[in-house]
């Protein structure tokens, strides 16, 4: 699943330090040509800069929005061999005061941000200066956003035909016999292949710590001498990354839905972990359904509401809804309901109706979406094949059966489709590197600030205290009781005045804070013609 980030430990050089390759003909330690080299692309690009102008058609961004391209080396040993373009978008500071039309607020520098995958885009996010949660932030700053290596025009990513991609109905076993396994595992291995196959040598340059470099020579090209930066779910763990490579480049950053960096977690362990804690998160929805069975029908306990759940996939297993929407296509729009409380009240409205007799609200919300589908192979692609290379993984299918079997037991939800999303990383055929030690010592950063909803699934909050202690100088603001995956501009007032103040005026609590939740979404019991939820920017791997 999305969310984390994961690293693979198999004989790349590794960034371990940024002291500049020894004079003379001394050898360079590990990973000095990397230094090097990004070093050598940020000069370039610092020089070349970002020329804006009116964004492509495929992009689907209104005339506000201005686009650009960063040339990056794919290969930081090599920064004169070839080179790709990631593309950016930006909506320039509007200097506009909310509470005073007479005074022009003035401009602190470019805002980028990541909303996390591995494999999402971030073209889109200069558009939420127009939320009001926002506003403030958008007088201040450019809001930049890109597409990562891999992503959307960024070197797009493959793995298989898009046209085969959204397969549907699909099955899903959360106690799968021998039988289904075995299908499973042949289908990692050829999409395994299949990355190797259309992606070539280059498979092996798409990782976290390419994300990071990147993200160095993005800062140069935006003329900005020190980063500020905003990174969401798995942008939380290459930000981080990023802080340990480059500490003197940091201004500002915020780690949204923070991913456990330790080498030992990444990414084998977080995915164990993220399946444990949607576990929680699904029994806190079925509560919160069981709490409202007057208006939704589906029990007054959350046991009884997972009884509905499983009639309706028994039911969608015999015959799908709409010849497309199969268990395995209802699991994953309940899924989604584990990162964002906000789509509840639809996705348990659509449950009910399908018991009821009408399919149509499921089928709107689970079915698949073929006009989507080259987007989201593509997504695929890059989120599996960052973390397959990011760091080692068992390669040994008894350990993957031993340790998600006995998790099962107790998180049944979503540990086996967690496990049939990263296996590819089992029979991975480009070389893996190993985790990088995620650290800073007091004085090498400036202060930055962790948000984390104490019930996250996709991003456990162990995730958030382990990044603190990693970090020097950060401060952790936690939302109590709350699971919503990155809570940045979000419902909360609370979180949202510690952002404000720390983006916009650079003052953070001591050490910690925390705010109370925000309100539990209210049910509605009728649907809207279409719905409303958003993309999940990562799903568990963040």
């Amino acid at each position: 699943m999305r969310a984390p980030a994961l690293y693979t430990a198999a004989g790349s050089l590794l960034l371990t330090t940024l002291a500049a390759a020894p004079a003379g003909g001394a050898p360079a330690a590990p990973g000095a040509a990397e230094v090097r080299g990004t070093a050598i692309a940020a000069a370039r690009a610092g020089t070349a800069g970002v020329r804006f102008g009116s964004c492509p058609a495929v992009e689907d961004l209104p005339d506000s929005v201005q686009c650009g391209t960063v040339s990056v080396p794919l290969d930081y040993a090599r920064p004169d061999g070839r080179q790709i373009e990631l593309t950016v978008s930006r909506v320039r500071a509007t200097h506009k005061d909310a509470h005073n039309s007479k005074h022009r607020v003035p401009r602190q520098g470019a805002l980028v941000y990541n909303p996390g995958g591995p494999g999402a885009s971030g073209m889109y996010f200069p558009l939420v200066g127009a939320l009001p949660e926002w506003k403030g932030l958008a007088a201040a700053y450019d809001l930049v956003g890109y597409a990562p290596r891999g992503v959307g025009r960024s070197a797009p990513l493959s793995c298989t035909d898009p046209k085969q991609y959204l397969k549907a109905p699909t099955q899903t076993q959360t106690h799968p016999s021998l039988s289904y396994k075995k299908e499973r595992i042949a289908q990692a291995k050829a999409y395994a292949r299949g990355c190797a196959k259309r992606a070539g040598a280059a498979l092996r340059y798409y990782t976290s710590l390419n994300n990071a470099r990147d993200l160095d020579v993005l800062r140069a090209a935006l003329g900005e001498r020190k980063l500020t930066f905003v990174g969401a779910s798995y942008g939380t763990y290459f930000g981080a990354l990023y802080a340990t490579l480059f500490p003197s480049h940091v201004r500002r950053m915020v780690f949204d839905a923070a991913v456990n960096p330790d080498p030992a977690q990444v990414w084998y362990r977080n995915n164990l972990d993220q399946s444990a804690a949607f576990e929680e998160r699904w029994a806190d929805f079925r509560e919160w359904i069981a709490r409202h069975d007057d208006v939704y029908g589906l029990g007054d306990t959350a046991e009884e509401v997972l009884r509905s759940y499983e009639k309706a996939a028994a039911r969608l297993a015999a015959e799908p809804a709409g010849g497309k929407v199969g268990p395995g296509e209802l699991q994953g729009a309940f899924l989604s309901a584990g990162y964002y409380d906000d789509f509840w009240p639809h996705r348990a409205q659509a449950l009910s109706a399908y018991l009821k007799g009408d399919p149509k609200p499921l089928i709107q919300q689970a079915g698949p979406h073929q006009e989507a589908a080259k987007e989201a192979e593509n997504s695929n692609a890059v989120y599996t094949a960052v973390e397959c290379n990011d760091a080692s993984w068992p390669t040994d299918w008894k350990v993957w059966d031993r340790d998600n079997t006995r998790l099962a037991r107790v998180a049944p939800f979503e540990t086996w489709d967690n496990v049939w999303m990263n296996l590819p990383c089992a029979y991975w055929l480009a070389p893996r590197q190993r985790a990088l030690d995620v650290r800073t010592g007091p004085g090498e950063l400036p202060p930055t600030l962790i948000l984390a909803a104490e019930r996250d699934a996709a991003a456990p909050y162990a995730g958030a205290l382990e990044l603190h202690r990693r970090l020097s100088g950060s401060v952790l603001v936690t939302e109590r009781d709350a699971g919503t995956h990155g809570v940045a501009g979000g419902p909360n007032p609370c979180v949202n005045g510690y952002l404000g103040a720390y983006l916009l005026e650079g003052r953070l609590p001591v050490r910690h804070a925390a705010c109370a939740p925000h309100p539990e979404p209210t049910p509605k019991p009728k649907l809207k013609t279409k719905d409303s939820s958003r993309k999940a920017a990562v799903g568990p791997a963040a």
